[in-house]
C-alpha cells in the first residue's frame, strides 16, 4: 500500500481528487482558513475507494489532509460551525472558473452543507498522512 499524493491545477484534476475524497468524514474542528498564507486546510477520514476497485479483502479508511492555495475568502452554508465536533461527509469537490484562473472551489457534504472558497488560482493538495485502519462499512448512497 501507498500514500496517495495527489494536486489540481484545473477543474480535471480537481475531479480525481474529489473521486479520491467521496465519502470522507471530518469534524468541523480540522478545518481552518489561513487568510495571512491564503490557505484553506482541512484534515478528513477518507474512505479507500481505490482498493475497492481493486477487489480488497477489507474496506480501509485513510486519514489525509487537504489543503488549498491562494484562498481569498471562505464562506460556508448549512453547517453549524458552533459546533466543533460535528462530523461532516464529504460527497464532491468541484472549481467553477470565473475569470481564468480565479474561481469558485465548492466543497459538498451531505445534508446541504457547503464549503465555498474564492480562490484567486486552482492550487490543491492532497496527501495521505500514514494512518489507514478497517473498516467494516461500505459507503452507499441512494440511486
Amino acid at each position: 500500500m501507498s500514500d496517495l499524493r495527489l494536486s489540481a491545477e484545473d477543474a480535471t484534476d480537481l475531479e480525481v481528487i474529489s473521486t479520491c475524497l467521496q465519502d470522507a468524514v471530518a469534524q468541523v474542528r480540522d478545518f481552518a482558513f489561513l487568510p495571512n498564507a491564503r490557505r484553506f486546510a482541512m484534515v478528513v477520514n477518507r474512505f479507500r475507494w481505490e482498493n475497492e476497485a481493486k477487489g480488497g479483502k477489507a474496506h480501509e479508511r485513510a486519514r489525509a489532509g487537504l489543503h488549498f492555495e491562494n484562498v481569498l475568502g471562505v464562506k460556508a452554508r448549512n453547517i453549524s460551525q458552533d459546533r466543533r465536533d460535528g462530523v461532516l461527509n464529504l460527497l464532491a469537490v468541484r472549481f467553477d472558473e470565473l475569470n481564468a484562473p480565479s474561481g469558485i472551489v465548492t466543497l459538498i457534504f451531505s445534508g446541504g452543507g457547503e464549503i465555498r472558497l474564492e480562490v484567486e488560482a486552482l492550487d490543491a493538495h492532497l496527501s495521505d498522512l500514514g494512518l489507514v485502519w478497517d473498516t467494516p462499512n461500505l459507503p452507499a448512497h441512494d440511486e
